[in-house]
């Protein structure tokens, strides 16, 4: 086994052109099964579990809060996070006095869950808040100074924005002159100067506590839960709940996983524990409209983390991008099971119809690659491109290229300004350089967090952006891609690839960004079939040495060098594939397969 390891370590260019790299030192499992132990990797003194959590930065006298992550070992005190507590006090006065609220979300699923879990919560304590999401088209990102007046105009005395308003000045300075209370529930990148408002409830504030600034990966949904335990224990505090039954908190977390995974927010620590937790809530059904959304991606089993992001979220995010904005929000806050059923229906029909425009805006961007080589961030614009898909189809291009990607729709107001959408790679904070180049004069508005950011800005002013961000995050972004390796976390033979040692895999879950899934490293492996199926997807069937065979899929990657070589190259060749290894239970007995990341020749 000692030979299968210095092979794999002996791999300094692989068929996408990367080096491979261990994850946290050697980990060669062979043919063993997951009960047999760990060899040769110098740690056999640990379990499976054990190591690949080591191996994602959890001290080893950590290991067991880490090892079933519960809302009791990770949640913090809400009172640490500065305006949580006149934030929480406000809407408990709001309670109490049976107030008329409104709860001001964003469009796109974290907008959708956090408003939701608020709408929820007050509605159980005998508050029937309402909801306002603003149209992406006609109203753009964040709160409107017209539309909170408007709001206070028809009756709401205290609004609450939520995964928005960081960065709304203007609008909350007009809400202000209008007498209308307004807290801000957002996790977005904010400026020294916050803009005025009853309560700001932002873990990444300027002037957050050490607790709070530790937070600050929390989804807004994340952060709206922390609210909801804040004003359950201010109403407590009041004798509130001495006649009538405390609301269900955990009952809120299946909204909780699905706008925390959709917005891709880091999943360790207290975010592990959500979603964690959240997939347990979800797999209840108890939410009616969730259910019917779940029936609506044709998911006939409990979700997986991996569901929230490619299934859910993307039909939540469906009305708000092509339909209309309101739908995710109306599902996940009915307790009418037809029209829950009628809604996911129709965000599914909008999402297939969103996959059609997205392919069409992808394609012309991808046409302005050639022209964009020297780029350290991608910046592609084109009049006619719909504002509702291009941070879908910048995130597609940031996985293509390595590199950070800007996607903007050109005239996509009245004003003609172009709406832009962008996406980066680790290592780069590209809501920082949004934000400092909306200060330089360069954008009429713009914001983010490191990994996402969306920014209005004058056409003519293209050029000047793209060479401004070369020149501030030129350095920072070749770091990043020179670091840009195949990670891997076991090296297996085929005979190894087990549904056994998938399931203790995905016992270290729940996995996503900042918890990367483990990638497997399986050979030497010989192709025994390979074809195209579906949309560009490349199938194989491959035996090793040891005579086991097993089945694996690189998705999308048939029209590229990667599908290229394994469709054509690999007669007679002996390779490595790595990949995240997956189950398959469309067969009579469920088998293990890979997902191909990479592939490397071994001769």
């Amino acid at each position: 086994m000692a030979s299968r390891a210095s092979a794999l370590s002996g791999i300094t260019r692989s068929l996408t052109g990367r080096q491979w790299r261990w994850r946290g030192g050697n980990m060669d499992l062979g043919a063993s099964g997951p009960d047999e132990g760990l060899e040769p990797g110098g740690r056999i003194d640990d379990d499976l579990v054990a190591q690949l959590l080591l191996s994602r930065g959890v001290p080893r006298e950590d290991l067991e809060r880490h090892r079933n992550p519960s809302l009791r070992a990770f949640l913090p005190d809400p009172s640490h996070f500065r305006d949580m507590d006149p934030a929480a006090e406000r809407l408990a006065q709001a309670v109490l006095g049976g107030e008329t609220v409104t709860i001001y979300g964003d469009y796109d699923v974290d907008g959708a869950t956090s408003a939701a879990l608020l709408v929820r919560l007050l509605r159980a304590l005998g508050l029937p808040a309402g909801y306002y999401i603003p149209d992406r088209l006609l109203e753009g990102y964040g709160p409107s100074g017209e539309a909170l007046v408007r709001l206070g105009r028809e009756g709401s005395s205290l609004i609450v924005t939520v995964d928005c308003g960081a960065m709304a000045h203007e609008a909350l300075a007009m809400a202000a002159a209008a007498g209308i209370d307004v807290i801000v529930v957002d996790h977005h990148k904010c400026s020294a100067e916050l803009p005025r408002a009853a309560a700001l409830v932002n873990p990444n504030r300027l002037d957050e506590s050490d607790t709070g600034a530790a937070h600050g990966h929390l989804a807004a949904v994340g952060v709206a839960f922390l609210l909801a335990v804040a004003i359950v224990r201010c109403l407590r505090s009041r004798g509130f709940f001495a006649a009538r039954p405390e609301p269900d908190l955990f009952a809120l977390l299946d909204l909780v996983a699905l706008g925390t995974v959709a917005d891709v927010a880091a999943l360790h620590g207290l975010n592990r524990a959500l979603v964690a937790q959240g997939l347990k809530v979800m797999a209840r059904r108890d939410n009616i409209g969730m259910a019917a959304l779940i029936d609506a991606s044709r998911l006939n089993r409990a979700p997986t983390c991996s569901d929230l992001g490619f299934a859910l979220g993307p039909r939540i995010n469906a009305g708000g991008r092509v339909g209309e904005s309101t739908l995710g929000v109306r599902l996940l806050t009915t307790e009418d099971p037809d029209e829950a059923r009628a809604i996911a229906a129709q965000l599914s029909a909008l999402n297939e119809e969103r996959r059609a425009i997205e392919q069409a805006v992808q394609e012309a961007a991808e046409a302005q690659l050639d022209g964009q080589h020297n780029r350290a961030v991608l910046v592609l614009a084109g009049a006619g491109w719909h504002p509702g898909v291009i941070g879908i189809v910048a995130g597609r291009l940031k996985e293509k290229t390595g590199k950070p990607t800007l996607v903007i729709a050109l005239e996509a107001d009245e004003a003609g300004h172009g709406k832009g959408s962008g996406r980066s790679i680790p290592g780069v904070d590209l809501g920082a350089a949004i934000i400092a180049a909306r200060e330089a004069g360069l954008l009429v508005a713009g914001g983010g967090h490191a990994m996402a950011a969306g920014l209005t800005i004058d056409p003519g002013q293209l050029n000047a952006l793209a060479e401004w961000l070369d020149a501030r995050l030129g350095t920072t972004v070749m770091a990043a891609m020179a670091n840009q390796a195949l990670t891997l976390d076991l090296g297996l033979t085929p005979r190894g690839l087990t549904p056994a040692l998938i399931e203790q895999l995905e016992s270290a879950g729940p996995f996503g960004m900042g918890w990367p899934a483990p990638r497997v490293a399986v050979g030497p492996v010989r192709v025994v079939k390979a074809d195209t199926v579906g949309n560009d997807h490349v199938r194989l069937i491959v035996r090793g040495d040891d005579g086991a065979s097993f089945k694996a899929m690189a998705f999308r990657a048939a029209s590229g060098e990667l599908g290229q070589a394994l469709l054509h190259g690999t007669r007679d060749r002996r390779l490595w594939l790595a990949g995240r290894a997956k189950i398959d239970d469309w067969a009579s007995r469920p088998q293990a397969e890979l997902h191909i990341d990479d592939a490397a020749f071994l001769d």
